[in-house]
Order: C-alpha cells, then sequence, then structure tokens
C-alpha cells in the first residue's frame, strides 16, 4: 500500500499563526500538512543555551495548539535530532514538500539546516525556505537592502485559513513510541520572573507598548529601571517569531498619526530597522560568532583570567551598576540596551577579556539572537575597527542612569542602607560609614576587582593606537564595503551613533 504523501512545516524561530508564509505556503499546497517542532538535544546543550530559552519555546508552543485546537490540529513535538524525526517519519509518509523560514542561527543551527538539505535532497523532497524579517539570503549588495527592507515591511501579511488547512494526526502509538523523553521539568515549569513566551503575549506587550507604555520611550530608553516599562519588551518574541517583524512595523505606523509622542514612536521604528540590520550581517558573514571580524585584531593577546571572569558573571565585582545588572540578568534575563553595551564594555576593556568568553550572556539574554548577539559584542568591544570605540565608564552610567540606585538597591541589596549618592563607589566609604549603613567592604560586598579609572585609560590607549594600523584600516575598506549600504556616507560622519539595535 502506498504511503500517503503530505508537506510539513517545520517550525523553527517563527512560533506564531499570523503572518507565517511556511503556513500560507502549506495551505496553498493542497496536501495534508504536518505541523512538527523539534526539540534538539545538541542545541540545548550548546554553550549558549540555557533553560529560559527552552522554557519560552515550550510556553510558546503550548499556547498555539491551545489555538489549533478548536481546528482539530496540533503541532507535533519531539525531542531528538531533527534528522532522526524525519527519517521516522519518511517510514509512514511520503513527504513532499517541507515549509520552514530562514534562519540566521548559530554555527551549529547552520550545520543542521546544511545536512538536513543534503537529507531532503537525497529523499526527493522540495525544502522551501521563507525570508524572515526583511533579511535577505545571499545578498549580493548591501546597496538595495533598505529598499529591499522597507518593501518586505510594507507587504500585505501572510494570513492563513486555520478553518480550511488540512493537518495530519499522527497515529497515537507511532507517537508516542518516537516523540523522546519528557523535557526537563524545569522547562515545563513557569518562571513567574521572566517574560511568557506565545503569540497572545507577543500582542499584548505591543499593544500595551503603543498605545500607553511608548511616551516614555526614549526619554528612559537608558535607565536601567525605568526601561524596563518604558522600552517595548518585545524582543524575546521577535527572537522567536511569536511576532513578525513586519506586523510590529505596520502596527506601529498604523498609530503614528493619532500618536501623542511621534517622535518617541519613530525612534522605536527606526530600532525595527536596525535590529533587522544586525541580522543580515551576521547573516552575510556568520564568522562573526569565531572570529574577529577585523582580521588586524588577532593581534592583540588578552589573557584569559577565570577569577575575573567568574566575579563578573556572578555580579561580585565590587562596581555596584555591573554587579546589578548582572543578578537582574541572572533572575529574569532582561537589561536595557546601554547596560549590556555596558557590561561587554567592562568585560572586555576593564578586564581585558575575549569577547569569545562571553556566552555567558547568549545564555542569560531572554531574548538571544545570534544575528544581533555576535555582531554587536564586536562592536561594543571595539573589533569592527569601523565603529568608534566606546569605553563606558561604569560609574558615571551609574550616576546618571540610577541616580537614586533604585536599580541597585534592588538587586545589590547589601547596599540598601547605604545613602544614594555613596552607592555607586561604596569601596570609598569610610569604616565609620561601613558600620553605621551595615555594609563592611571586602566582607558584605567586594572592594573593585580592578580600578575602573586605571584600567579603562590602559584600554584605551591600546586600542586606539592599534586603529591607527595599516592592518586594520585595510580590514575596515573590506567591512564597510561589505556591510553598509553607503559605505563613503558612514565614513564621512567619522563617529558612528550607537543605536539600540536589539528591540528592548
Amino acid at each position: 500500500m502506498p504511503k500517503q504523501e503530505i508537506n510539513i512545516v517545520w517550525f523553527k524561530r517563527d512560533l506564531r499563526l499570523l503572518d507565517h508564509e511556511p503556513l500560507k505556503l502549506a495551505e496553498e499546497g493542497g496536501l495534508p500538512v504536518l505541523l512538527l517542532y523539534v526539540f534538539e538535544p545538541s542545541m540545548m546543550a550548546h554553550h549558549d543555551s540555557d533553560v529560559r530559552h527552552w522554557r519560552f519555546v515550550h510556553e510558546s508552543l503550548i499556547e498555539l495548539n491551545k489555538r489549533l485546537e478548536p481546528y482539530q490540529a496540533e503541532i507535533y513535538t519531539f525531542h531528538s535530532e531533527v534528522i532522526n524525526v524525519f527519517s521516522l517519519i519518511e517510514t509512514q509518509y511520503k513527504i513532499k514538500q517541507v515549509f520552514s523560514s530562514q534562519e540566521s542561527g548559530n554555527g551549529l543551527s547552520y550545520e543542521r539546516d546544511k545536512a538536513m538539505g543534503v537529507w531532503f535532497k537525497q529523499n526527493n523532497i522540495d525544502w522551501k525556505e521563507c525570508q524572515t524579517n526583511g533579511v535577505v539570503r545571499r545578498l549580493k549588495s548591501r546597496k538595495q537592502w533598505p529598499m529591499l527592507w522597507d518593501a518586505y515591511m510594507k507587504e500585505s501579511p501572510k494570513k492563513v485559513e486555520l478553518e480550511t488547512l488540512k493537518t495530519v494526526q499522527l497515529d497515537c502509538d507511532f507517537y508516542t513510541q518516537n516523540k523522546g523523553l519528557p523535557l526537563d521539568e524545569e522547562i515545563r515549569t513557569r518562571n513567574k520572573n521572566f517574560q511568557e513566551g506565545g503569540e497572545t503575549w507577543a500582542w499584548k506587550y505591543l499593544q500595551n507598548f503603543i498605545k500607553e507604555r511608548y511616551f516614555n520611550y526614549s526619554k528612559h530608553i537608558s535607565k536601567p529601571e525605568l526601561s524596563r516599562r518604558s522600552c517595548s519588551r518585545l524582543s524575546p518574541y521577535l527572537s522567536y517569531g511569536n511576532i513578525s517583524m513586519r506586523m510590529v512595523y505596520q502596527y506601529s505606523m498604523q498609530h503614528l498619526e493619532s500618536s501623542s509622542n511621534k517622535r518617541a514612536l519613530l525612534n522605536f521604528v527606526s530600532r525595527l530597522h536596525w535590529h533587522c540590520h544586525f541580522i543580515q550581517k551576521f547573516e552575510d558573514e556568520c564568522r562573526y560568532e569565531f572570529e574577529n571580524i577585523n582580521r588586524a585584531f588577532d593581534q592583540i593577546e588578552k589573557p584569559k583570567n577565570d577569577v575575573y571572569i567568574q566575579a563578573w558573571t556572578n555580579g561580585q565585582t565590587g562596581v555596584p551598576i555591573v554587579d546589578a545588572c548582572m543578578r537582574c540578568l541572572h533572575e529574569t534575563g532582561y537589561v536595557n540596551f546601554r547596560m549590556r553595551a555596558m557590561l561587554v564594555s567592562f568585560f572586555v576593556f576593564n578586564l581585558w577579556q575575549d569577547w569569545r568568553e562571553l556566552h555567558v550572556l547568549a545564555r542569560l539574554f531572554l531574548d538571544y539572537e545570534p544575528g544581533i548577539h555576535y555582531p554587536q559584542l564586536q562592536m561594543q568591544s571595539g573589533t569592527t575597527g569601523v565603529n568608534t570605540i566606546r569605553i563606558y565608564n561604569p560609574i558615571k552610567n551609574s550616576e546618571e542612569h540610577d541616580p537614586d540606585a533604585v536599580f541597585i538597591k534592588k538587586w545589590v541589596p547589601e547596599l540598601k542602607d547605604v545613602p544614594s549618592h555613596m552607592v555607586h563607589e561604596p569601596h570609598k566609604l569610610t569604616l565609620i560609614e561601613q558600620s553605621l549603613y551595615n555594609c563592611h567592604i571586602g566582607e558584605h560586598y567586594p572592594y573593585p576587582i580592578v580600578n575602573v579609572d586605571e584600567t579603562r585609560k590602559k584600554a584605551s590607549d591600546i586600542v586606539w593606537s592599534f586603529r591607527k594600523n595599516k592592518e586594520v584600516k585595510i580590514e575596515g575598506e573590506r567591512i564597510l564595503k561589505k556591510h553598509v549600504s553607503n559605505p563613503s556616507g558612514f565614513k564621512s560622519k567619522k563617529l558612528v551613533k550607537t543605536k539600540n539595535e536589539n528591540i528592548s
């Protein structure tokens, strides 16, 4: 008896039903459709992976299946390697086409996709990968990319008629026997400290931001505490595709005319473009993940210091704003862009550590997006050779953006009794003040592990001097030509302002 012919929608970082091109193509394909998501052990054990990521994915899938239930449909989830899952399904069905979204993921997902491309070809399966969020695969030149992005964002969303979508129901015994071991309980258990995954939550955050919270977006964007409300908080929903960039763009623009603070809303919209710009850079040159993008920087040596790395990771550096941010990340998975940039700056300049040791941030960011993460690490680390070098002064940032120490005292309770104006540099407290404020430096809270001013100056002298090297400039020309739509315009600005590329 011949096997039933089916098509498959392979969900990846596109966990939604609205504006989902692979789903739309499958609906138009005429064959019954199997909806599939695979939790891959290799991906889950990778150095950039954390329980918080997979909990968010699990929550997103649970929510999607609740919405699919009235249509007698579900996304079947397997806990195995992708190639094994497709091989199993192929024993039961004749797979004609597979639809999925393009993924600008890490090196491991890239190798997986290459292997799956070979497997699909060997089994005469047509694999259709759809464009994601305006990022163009195999882009020949960046000159036309801004116009391509704009055109993509203005296209009509892909609407799927779930009432007429004919889906495949897997045999219960087959699915039970082959779906793999249950996910860890921690993944399956809600943690209220983190944003909850799901398309419904994505829309709640967007609507609430556009209708209420956006007004102070520009004013509070750099404030570690106030930004938690005034920023959109859409970043994890964009990272895992609970909502498409196109829907965020169109919804925002629809409300622009009636906005009471058009400037704030336009600032937000501009960052949607920058978000995709950085993923496009990574798509075009994925070695950002492993190598200095400006090869000349390979000459700078930064000996690994495990003591520094551990203190920084655990929020025990003796620099309150740094420690508050790291502890906040551990507990909630979110700090705003300026604080992220400051954390990287402190790590690579003050502690003089290599940016490739920063996988911990990938694990801590709930909104970890490889295409933004690695280009941003390199830009903030000064290894591009074309962007201005930004060595953040953590004390100055602390005083400017958390002047009353609300954020610091929330996450570093050892300092809760210290007057706000003294919190930023507690190592300067006298012994009498330490006793008075119940905070003995070196006992309750550590001394700074480095001298911030001295290490900042030393790093600045080294890196700015190195920028003058011929090799750095030659590589810089190559980078501009490859990744900037108007290289001459970029250079004419001399110093390029940093944008909040990861939508906060």
